[in-house]
């Protein structure tokens, strides 16, 4: 597995984790790019940099955890966690497929190294509250970075799982907001408004760090303030593009759950040479 904090190295794995979503999904002819690409750098950035894991090891009771949450977007964390080494990179165009090991939603059933099957939205965040309860209680150094779906955030139970996080300040876990202001039906804005995003997390108890989620360095600057805050847990708001790096997908609601066609994974894999 690679291990870098290059920023060079990581936007050119970042790269090939986009062209893996864009061909995973065009074979499967269903699933989630737009959420999918939103999130490509802050996972690369955590499993190719910042977080400790090792695929040889995949339960060491020490290593880092991490759930997504917004578990529609597995095809990034597919991807990820093949080029780490974790599971087949020549199974990925296996996406959704009877048997493969790639479903539609991340499951524990049949990728064990998964630390949570989702997908239920709206839970993921009580799931990394717990484990990293149950860490700290251990006396375990592992954190857990939980990424969530801002379209998902207007589900009433994270908002009780950042109380709960907020009250026990819980610092070993790091909730991260994809906020690319799209979600299934359309903008998040006009479905139901999230904002003040900012002020509502603070209010909750957290201390917020906002960052570009394409920006790399920026990102893996949010990550070690995060390490560093002990005070109260950290939230990261990532502001990101819906479909970011393919130019007919970003910003564009209709490729929340639309795969490409072939045509058009053939202009997105050119675009992402």
């Amino acid at each position: 597995m690679i291990k870098t904090s290059d920023v060079t190295e990581l936007q050119a794995i970042s790269k090939k984790i986009r062209r893996h979503i864009i061909t995973m999904i065009t074979a499967a002819k269903s699933g989630h790019p737009g959420g999918s690409l939103s999130a490509v750098e802050i996972l690369v950035s955590l499993f190719f940099d910042r977080m400790k894991h090792d695929p040889a090891n995949h339960d060491s009771p020490d290593r880092d955890r991490f759930i997504l949450s917004k578990g529609h977007a597995a095809p990034v964390l597919y991807s990820v966690m093949a080029e780490c080494g974790y599971t087949p990179v020549e199974e990925l165009d296996n996406l959704r497929k009877l048997g493969s090991i790639y479903q539609g939603h991340p499951d524990v059933r049949f990728i064990p190294a998964l630390d949570a099957s989702t997908g239920s939205l709206g839970q993921g965040l009580s799931l990394a509250l717990g484990m990293g309860c149950g860490m700290r209680l251990d006396g375990r150094s592992g954190r857990v970075f939980c990424v969530l779906g801002d379209g998902e955030i207007q589900e009433g139970q994270v908002w009780e799982a950042a109380m709960f996080g907020a009250f026990h300040n819980v610092t070993n876990v790091v909730p991260i907001v994809d906020y690319n202001q799209i979600q299934l039906d359309g903008f998040v804005k006009d479905i139901m408004a999230i904002e003040p995003l900012t002020d509502k997390w603070r209010s909750f108890g957290y201390h917020v760090i906002e960052v570009d989620g394409h920006d790399i360095a920026a990102l893996q600057k949010a990550w070690d303030e995060a390490a560093a805050t002990t005070s109260a847990p950290s939230v990261v708001i990532a502001h990101t593009i819906k479909g970011k790096g393919v130019s007919f997908m970003e910003n564009n609601p209709k490729f929340h759950g639309t795969a490409p066609t072939q045509q058009e994974m053939e202009k997105a894999l050119a675009e992402l040479a």
